[in-house]
């Protein structure tokens, strides 16, 4: 029995380094791919180490796989020292990925010079790619690289904070080099549009809605709910700390698509419930998504 626990131990480790790298590679393919047919070609940036390296290719002509590995290598240096091999490893590959398959994808002539189309598809395309090396739980320098170094020093500051005053100050660079302000109108609508798409990628889009239901009427809307919404229902102690009252209150998750269907079933049992209802981002089993 220990052998057999043993062995699937095993498999199930290698599965899981085996899709992260599958997710790594993937990743920094699509990212490649967006920076070279969409975003480079049309002067757009989306921040990080990219738009530095299209500055340094309009300017010199510096393949952008090249200028990538060499802006990384001091900081993948010294993240090495102040933070360790673990991190290191996965950023050095994620680098190397991703400068490998800019050479490569440097080759193909755009798919589109209309800076409009580049903006959408390209930054739809770098979330993608981005929000699977984050899955990788690993990284392409850049940003992200500086970001890891300035919290091991100050982890109060949000990564995101970083984040967004370097991609700030590269987007103002491209601006200033290319001399029309549209670059960084552009380039800001790319990187709020793939930060929004490594939100999706990333934490899934099988949104949900929670319902909290405050009534006296729980035991029958907890029971109708089950039987005629198909839902299951949890009853939470909830005491009204100006009235002193004490009584349950339900809790039901439910798909968005069901929410108007059971406020009507509960609304119809008590006019007047106090219903809440929030957003879940994501929600795991019987009923919803599998792990």
């Amino acid at each position: 029995m220990v052998k057999i626990n043993h062995t699937k131990s095993m498999v199930n480790f290698f599965k899981k380094h085996f899709i992260a790298w599958i997710y790594l590679i993937l990743g920094c393919a699509l990212m490649a791919f967006s920076t070279n047919q969409f975003l480079l070609p049309n002067q757009l940036s989306t921040g990080g180490f990219s738009g530095l390296a299209t500055i340094l290719y309009y300017l010199f002509k510096i393949d952008m796989g090249v200028s990538t590995i060499v802006l990384n290598i001091p900081f993948l240096v010294f993240a090495y020292i102040k933070i360790g091999k673990k991190f290191i490893i996965k950023a050095i590959s994620g680098t190397l990925f991703l400068s490998l398959f800019l050479s490569l994808f440097q080759r193909f002539e755009s798919l589109t010079t209309d800076r409009f189309l580049a903006c959408i598809y390209g930054s739809i395309v770098m979330g993608i790619g981005s929000a699977l090396v984050f899955k990788a739980e690993a990284s392409t320098g850049g940003s992200d690289l500086i970001t890891s170094i300035v919290r091991s020093y100050r982890p109060e500051i949000k990564s995101s904070t970083v984040v967004v005053m370097i991609d700030t100050i590269i987007v103002v660079l491209n601006v200033l080099f290319f001399k029309t302000i549209e670059v960084g109108l552009y380039s800001a609508i790319a990187i709020y549009i793939m930060g929004k798409v490594i939100d999706i990628v990333f934490e899934g889009i099988n949104f949900a809605k929670i319902m909290f239901i405050v009534s006296d009427k729980y035991e029958e809307i907890s029971h109708v709910i089950s039987k005629e919404g198909k839902r299951g229902v949890t009853a939470l102690y909830g005491k009204g700390m100006y009235t002193g009252i004490e009584k349950n209150i339900l809790l039901c998750v439910t798909s968005r698509g069901e929410v108007a269907r059971i406020r009507k079933i509960v609304e119809k049992i008590d006019p007047h419930v106090f219903l809440i209802i929030s957003n879940a981002r994501e929600v795991f089993g019987k009923g919803f998504k599998e792990k």
